[in-house]
């Protein structure tokens, strides 16, 4: 079965940076396109970046040019580079097939940006 396991968030102060990092397995990483995704306090998760099978990427206006997102298909494991962090990217962090996320979902990594 599908298994998430994100990593990598904490507490840091606007402007800096963190990495984050999503172990999958029980899928066929190398030819599903991942994506990371954020749930801010009182809000609903929201799309984030996506990395296709190409490695192509794209991303949300709100972390364009900060955010970078990356994978290692030999290690079934999807990144997110995160710069120039601000307090309104705070929120829970999750990784999730791009495009259309599977139904399950990890626990997510819990990122918090003091200003």
């Amino acid at each position: 079965q599908v298994r998430l396991v994100e990593s990598g968030g904490g507490l840091v102060q606007a402007g800096g940076s963190l990495r984050l990092s999503c172990a999958a397995s029980g899928i066929s990483f190398r030819f599903t396109a991942m994506g990371w995704y954020r749930q801010a306090p009182g809000k609903q998760r929201e799309w984030v970046a996506v990395v296709t099978i190409g490695g192509s990427t794209n991303y949300a206006d709100s972390v364009k040019g900060r955010f970078t997102i990356s994978r290692d298909n030999a290690k079934s494991t999807v990144y997110l580079q995160m710069n120039s962090l601000k307090p309104e990217d705070t929120g829970v962090y999750y990784c999730n097939r791009g495009g259309t996320p599977f139904d399950y979902w990890g626990q997510g990594t819990q990122v918090t940006v003091s200003s």
